[in-house]
């Protein structure tokens, strides 16, 4: 990674926080000049290959999964580690071929652009009446309570509105009204609102469930209450039970009671083969993994790297890890740090808010806005401009932040849209999404912005540093560990939007 202007940055923060005195850490190698973009980008190229002579995907359940699991664990094999693999059941899901969505005998919607398919859609082939449930969103949203659907006729096709509560609690109560398909049309609350509904009803659902746009939902709204309208939809789906993975890794070095979690999950949806989501985290947190030990004695708290599967499902990995941690083994974990998509090619350098100065209503642990400052602080340093981004739990870190852990991390953008500000700040342009590819078989190699990749890079090398040596203002722990704690602790207990 490029050298910084300011060649005291590691030193100073270090000392800020307990780690170290700046003549201490002046004698340290500094993480983010060893955490190298052409290494990420071998990482990532290896990654493509993997996925190229495997169908073109690394989704859970399938062959690229398998084959980018055993990648990583000869990777860190190689860089001295004793990786574990947790195995963990799922359910698997894949939609045969693309949905079909049309008024019969009249206009056909285009996939993709007008409507999308729900990860766990059921298959099926309706013609039916449609029927509005509770448009206006009254008590907690649309679809959202078993009391919306009163009097829905059944055999009709459900048209609710997205917002609320996740989409498998719509599916549940649609499905249990007796319609014959369901579609969640978006809520037009921002503009990456606007688009199909893209995300996962989380368990696999007998009927059609399908995610139209905000504008051609309303119309379809519309012309529901205005009179009988009929709607056409297909899917063909397939879902059962498989096995994803987990790989965890953690430096010999360090304070087992006082850990520092790093994670990135390496899954991709099953359209493509992910190598912005998350091929790029994946390749960064591994590059970390692989330099680290070169701190020597300047870890003080092991450094755990997580490698989570199937999150494209709902995080399902690190949910499962998390759930499988017994008290203890919770208590000892001090923070996560979440890397999930850094090279999207029209991205932003954001930064997750974890003081909660832009109201998610997450209310993210004690601890979490201090992660953030050390991020702020470091990007300030170099007079590079950041964005929040909405601390929503909507990645890896959320299973931890539920669980009093705290959090904080790096990302790009996904399906976002850059607004005129942000193309001014950071180039791009503007009313585009950040990764014009995700979720889709674009998302390639050549689908990355490498300045933005190696300037999250160098970030989360820096706070990978930084919480090595302390972490006394995120959990007040400043104890320095013995000299020879070197203890190896092979360890293995036990991003689809969900709404």
């Amino acid at each position: 990674m490029r050298k910084l202007a300011i060649g005291t940055l590691i030193g100073l923060a270090a000392a800020s926080i307990g780690a170290a005195t700046p003549a201490d850490a002046a004698a340290q190698p500094r993480l983010d000049r060893l955490v190298k973009l052409k290494d990420i980008r071998r990482h990532q190229k290896d990654l493509q290959t993997i996925a190229t002579y495997n169908g073109g995907t690394r989704a859970a359940g399938e062959p690229g999964f398998e084959v980018s699991t055993k990648y990583v664990v000869k990777q860190l094999e190689k860089a001295g580690y004793r990786p574990t693999v947790q195995d963990f059941p799922f359910d698997y899901y894949k939609q045969k071929s693309p949905a079909v969505f049309d008024r019969p005998g009249g206009t056909k919607y285009v996939y993709g652009t007008d409507y999308a398919t729900l990860d766990f859609s059921g298959s099926g082939d309706v013609t039916a009446t449609a029927t509005a449930v509770d448009p206006a969103g009254a008590g907690v949203g649309s679809g959202c309570e078993a009391a919306d659907f009163a009097g829905f006729p059944k055999g009709n096709i459900a048209l609710v509105k997205r917002g609320g509560c996740n989409f498998s609690v719509k599916a549940g109560n649609a499905q249990n009204a007796g319609a014959a398909a369901i579609a969640i049309y978006n809520d037009g609350a921002s503009p990456d609102r606007m688009g199909p509904v893209e995300g996962t009803a989380s368990t696999p659902w007998q009927i059609p469930v399908i995610g139209p746009t905000y504008q051609l939902g309303t119309d379809l709204v519309q012309a529901a209450s205005s009179g009988t309208l009929t709607l056409h939809i297909k899917t063909d789906t397939f879902s059962e039970q498989r096995t994803a993975h987990n790989v965890i890794a953690e430096t010999k070095r360090g304070r087992a009671d006082n850990v520092v979690v790093l994670g990135a999950h390496l899954d991709s949806v099953t359209t493509g083969p992910g190598i912005n989501d998350n091929g790029s985290g994946t390749a960064t947190i591994l590059t970390i993994a692989e330099q680290i030990n070169k701190l020597g004695k300047g870890i003080k708290n092991k450094v755990r790297f997580a490698f989570w599967g199937a999150e494209e499902e709902g995080l399902l990995g690190s949910e499962y890890y998390v759930a499988h941690l017994t008290a203890a083994e919770k208590a000892r974990i001090a923070l996560n740090l979440n890397f999930d998509m850094l090279g999207s090619p029209n991205g932003v350098r954001g930064v997750y808010d974890g003081d909660d100065s832009q109201g998610a209503g997450t209310n993210p642990p004690a601890g979490s806005g201090a992660i953030e400052k050390v991020f702020l602080d470091y990007y300030g340093g170099r007079k590079l401009a950041t964005s929040p981004s909405e601390f929503n739990g909507r990645s890896d870190y959320g299973p931890f932040i539920e669980n009093g852990i705290p959090a904080g991390g790096l990302d790009s953008g996904a399906e976002g849209i850059k607004t005129e500000a942000e193309a001014k700040t950071y180039g791009g342009q503007a009313g585009v999404a950040y990764d014009p590819c995700y979720h889709q078989a674009c998302d390639t190699y050549t689908n990355n912005n490498s300045t933005i990749l190696d300037q999250l890079a160098d970030g989360a090398a820096h706070a990978a540093q930084v919480f090595a040596g302390s972490t006394l203002p995120v959990n007040g722990n400043r104890v320095a560990a013995p000299k020879t704690a070197r203890a190896h602790v092979q360890h293995a207990p036990a991003g689809r939007a969900l709404s």
